[in-house]
């Protein structure tokens, strides 16, 4: 073997090594000073690692560079969020139409979809066929907010629109919280087994694109932004606590977080409420863009009176995002 070889090969290993390290690191720790790294999903960066270390096994043969690549597929089947729904195999999807029970019992449906104001048609008949019970809307004018509300409850329904948020319901909403400096919302809906649970819509600060990574001010954009969105959700989660009898009290929480299922800001949520797609979706999850989704920003969570019992990603041509549809148990 060549001494070019061999140092060629040496390089790729101690990259892909290198590469890995600041990987596990920026991901697990999340520090925001890194948030530019941590905007693209973890499997970009493994693909970039593994290729270095295949590479470096043409050049080397040597058993460290196959150790490399199986340590970052290992990497990547753990830190993936798109390889979460291998722990849900053998769990059924929602299906279109009146929701089905559960173990005999009856389940909540609920939607969550980014509307871009109708730039690409009312997504009305894409609701509609998921019979749903709560849709919370992102980038919907009020107007369209009505407009989606009649066509799927016939004006039996209720619902509130905030700024370019919507919450629509077949039930009556008994009361809504609003924060004028943001656009998320709080309603309180009465369920027909009299009691009432919580509803809140977030449409967190669109997300930081840039990435110039060679460039100082692309990290300095991108910290600032992702601090952002950890403040307006904070701000949300403080609002509802002050409001409500919170943690007590039942409430499902979604939206639009324009943050992908990895980034800290929803570790702000884990203490109180779970992933309804992450604990019973099925299928590719991410939302974000339509037509090539690799990012999961639109989510679903719900606090420990409501059991996800099905969840999955459905694409429509009426906007730029995917919905999220998902069945709770409320116990």
């Amino acid at each position: 073997m060549s001494a070019l070889r061999r140092r060629t090969g040496w390089t790729l290993v101690g990259a892909s090594l290198l590469l890995h390290l600041f990987t596990v690191y920026c991901f697990a720790r999340q520090p925001d000073r890194f948030a530019a790294f941590t905007v693209l999903p973890i499997w970009s960066w493994g693909g970039l690692g593994l290729i270095a270390a295949m590479t470096a096994f043409y050049f080397l043969r040597a058993p460290l560079s196959l150790v490399m690549t199986a340590v970052w597929a290992v990497t990547l089947l753990v830190g993936a969020d798109e390889a979460r729904v291998l722990a849900n195999l053998g769990k059924a999807p929602p299906l279109p139409g009146p929701a089905a029970r559960y173990d005999g019992q009856p389940v909540l449906r609920v939607v969550t979809l980014n509307c871009h104001t109708f730039s690409f048609g009312n997504p009305s008949p894409d609701l509609a066929a998921w019979e749903p019970d709560v849709v919370l809307l992102q980038d919907a004018l009020p107007y369209q907010v009505s407009q989606i509300a009649t066509a799927l409850y016939g004006g039996r329904g209720d619902y509130r629109a905030h700024l370019t948020n919507g919450v629509i319901t077949r039930w009556r909403i008994v009361r809504e919280v609003r924060n004028p400096a943001q656009r998320d919302q709080q309603v309180t809906i009465a369920l027909p087994d009299g009691s009432q649970m919580e509803v809140v819509n977030v449409h967190l600060a669109s997300a930081a694109t840039n990435l110039r990574f060679w460039q100082r001010a692309t990290w300095n954009e991108h910290r600032t932004n992702r601090s952002l969105r950890r403040s307006e959700l904070a701000l949300t989660q403080q609002i509802l606590e002050k409001t409500t009898n919170f943690p007590h009290t039942p409430t499902l929480l979604g939206g639009d977080f324009n943050s992908p299922a990895t980034d800290i800001v929803h570790r702000q949520l884990s203490r109180d409420f779970v992933d309804a797609f992450a604990a019973a979706g099925t299928g590719w999850g991410n939302t974000f863009q339509r037509r090539l989704p690799i990012l999961r920003i639109d989510h679903l969570y719900a606090t420990r009176h409501f059991s996800p019992v099905r969840s999955r990603v459905v694409t429509t041509r009426h906007s730029d995002h995917r919905m999220v549809v998902a069945d709770f148990l409320k116990r």
